[in-house]
């Protein structure tokens, strides 16, 4: 195989690399409600916390604050995935690769 080909692969794989890490490092915030639920995040998809105001804690309503959760969580995932489609994008050239 061409040297210049696996040194090209080593580049990018380092590069997807580096990305990786800062996308680890890197938190994002969901919310719904108004900001009365908030999820953070990192890069990678890891939730890293939950806050919930305490105004929408309400026995009667259970229902609403799961929904509540449900979508503050929808929403951090969203910005998680995106943050990363972008910054892979920036090294694969858009080139869609498996499993990044």
């Amino acid at each position: 195989m061409n040297q210049r080909i696996i040194k090209q692969a080593q580049e990018l794989q380092a590069r997807m690399a580096k990305i990786q890490e800062e996308l680890g490092n890197t938190t994002l915030e969901g919310s719904s409600g108004g900001g009365t639920v908030k999820v953070t995040i990192t890069g990678t998809q890891e939730i890293q916390a939950v806050k919930i105001s305490p105004e929408v804690v309400n026995a009667q309503e259970v229902e609403m604050l799961e929904d509540l959760v449900l979508a503050a969580i929808k929403d951090a995932v969203t910005k998680s995935q995106e943050l990363a489609n972008k910054k892979m994008s920036a090294v694969t050239g858009g080139l869609k690769i498996p499993g990044m």
